[in-house]
């Protein structure tokens, strides 16, 4: 118990914290999520965020101590969306085939996850920073800090509700596809992706892969379209 508590000591001090307590959090959490045989509740980012908070809390580490050493982790993100090309690359010709189709319903995908946002934000009666941080919720987490900062909003809380509706959608979706009968893995991969950006998309890499591959595709569209077509939409109606 000594040791152990020596080691604390030691992790916490540096910036092996945040990259070993990560690493162990989620190796365990993906076990958990194997042995239940990949229930959605069981989704191993989301009880990974659940614990790091807690015990983040429950021991005093400030956010900036933990992402010192997390940080090592997050360089990686940049490298994995990179390799989602590739299992588009396998299939370029069936994607080339239904390249209007798919165009056109992460437009109108995008749209409505957007527009639906902003106009229950604006129901229920929220500021308008707050709203303009809901709008690009389903565009990943990095870019969808940056269009809240052109809009108007708070950067910050941007990261908080695109990091909810990703995983919202990765606990849920699989209910979701069922209730109403959708069945293909390429149909549900492309919505998954659509609404819930990253955290979707590796759920579906995780069901299927082709449901993988049609969820990264959409997690790009909508980062692209985001990008250009949300600012327009700002400016179009303030």
């Amino acid at each position: 118990m000594t040791d152990f508590v020596n080691l604390w000591v030691y992790l916490s001090a540096t910036p092996l914290f945040g990259l070993t307590v990560t690493l162990a959090t989620y190796v365990l959490a993906t076990a958990v999520y194997t042995a239940l045989k990949q229930a959605p509740w069981a989704n191993p980012v989301l009880w990974s965020v659940v614990v790091l908070a807690l015990l983040l809390q429950a021991t005093g580490t400030p956010y900036p101590v933990y992402f010192s050493g997390a940080q090592f982790i997050h360089f990686l993100l940049g490298p994995a969306v990179v390799a989602l090309a590739w299992p588009l690359w396998q299939r370029r010709d069936a994607l080339r085939a239904r390249a209007g189709v798919l165009l056109l319903a992460a437009l109108v995908g995008g749209a409505a996850a957007s527009a639906s946002a902003g106009a229950i934000g604006w129901a229920v009666g929220l500021p308008i920073e707050v709203i303009a941080s809901l709008a690009p919720k389903s565009v990943t987490a990095p870019v969808a800090m940056g269009l809240a900062a052109e809009l108007g909003g708070i950067p910050a809380l941007a990261a908080v509700f695109a990091v909810l509706t990703g995983l919202v959608g990765a606990v849920m979706a699989k209910l979701m596809f069922d209730t109403l009968g959708v069945r293909q893995p390429e149909v549900r991969g492309f919505a998954l992706g659509t609404a819930s950006h990253g955290i979707g998309a590796a759920r579906a890499m995780q069901v299927h892969p082709d449901a993988g591959a049609y969820a990264a595709l959409a997690l790009g569209l909508q980062v692209l379209l985001a990008a250009l077509l949300l600012p327009a939409a700002a400016r179009f109606f303030s």
